[in-house]
C-alpha cells in the first residue's frame, strides 16, 4: 500500500506533480493549484491509499520535484 498525501493549501501551481504523475495529480482549472485525484480531504490534508506499487517511482519523483514540498509518500 503507498499512501499520498498532498497539503493543498500550500501549492503554488508549479505542474511538476501533474507532469511527473498524471495518474494521480492534475492541475485545477479554476485556482490552478494541483489535485490529487481520487483522494479524500481531511483538515486541508488530501489523502489517497493506493494498493498499486508500480505507481511508487513516479509518485515519489514528483514528491522530490515539488519545490513547497507539500507531497508526501510512504509504503506501508
Amino acid at each position: 500500500m503507498v499512501i499520498i498525501t498532498l497539503q493543498r493549501n500550500k501549492c503554488i501551481g508549479c505542474n511538476y506533480c501533474a507532469e511527473l504523475a498524471p495518474q494521480k495529480f492534475v492541475m485545477s482549472k479554476k485556482d490552478g493549484k494541483s489535485v490529487l485525484l481520487h483522494s479524500v480531504e481531511k483538515k486541508g490534508f488530501f489523502t489517497l491509499k493506493e494498493p498499486d506499487h508500480s505507481l511508487l517511482e513516479e509518485i515519489d519523483n514528483a514528491a522530490k520535484a515539488c519545490p513547497v514540498r507539500i507531497i508526501s509518500v510512504k509504503e506501508v
